[in-house]
């Protein structure tokens, strides 16, 4: 039988990349557990799109045929931090994709996002299953043009740093492939 090496969660990660990076996929492998081949295991998706035009619902479709039937999905676009405290409730990891809609979602809603931010983290305190988040590297590119895209790129790098700053592990996607940036070591017993 051949050995197929595992890949340890620990309790918080982040997974970060520009679009169409493989960032959701890679994390969606260590999440399950299948990243070097192993059975998926049972673990927990919490959507943060919402389906608003046809590319989108497309996108979404496309996610959870990838993931196949054995993750239980949470949709919500707003409450994060809420959603994190059901998803406990399953005892399986759990994966956000993504914190870049998430933003948007609350940028729209007239939301405090640093407030939100500093909710989000302080939930990942003492939670009891790892999670792998999912977000978008928006400081690489060009400087919107616009008042709100500045806005929203200068929001997106303050909460990337700040779960970043919470994570024990940090990966940069490119090209599909997966750079550690930061892997804090677990605590001894």
């Amino acid at each position: 039988m051949e050995h197929v090496p595992t890949y340890a969660l620990p309790p918080v990660s982040l997974v970060l990349g520009g679009a169409r990076s493989g960032k959701s996929t890679h994390a969606e492998k260590l999440v399950a557990g299948t990243l070097f081949g192993a059975s998926p295991q049972p673990a927990v998706y919490i959507a943060t799109a919402e389906a608003g035009d046809v590319e989108m619902a497309t996108r979404i479709m496309a996610h959870r045929a990838r993931r196949g039937g054995g993750w239980t999905t949470i949709e919500e676009p707003l409450k994060l931090a809420s959603a994190l405290e059901a998803a406990a409730a399953h005892g399986q990891p759990v994966l956000v994709d993504c914190l870049t809609l998430w933003l948007s979602n609350l940028m729209h809603a007239g939301a405090d996002v640093d407030e939100a931010t500093d909710d989000l983290v302080r939930a990942l305190d003492g939670y009891g299953a790892p999670v792998v988040f999912v977000s978008n590297e928006l400081g690489l590119g060009l400087v919107p043009e616009t008042p709100l895209g500045r806005s929203f790129r200068d929001a997106m790098g303050r909460m990337n740093m700040a779960v970043a700053e919470r994570a024990d592990r940090v990966i940069f996607m490119a090209a599909g492939l997966p750079l550690l940036m930061k892997d804090r070591p677990a605590p001894r017993s």
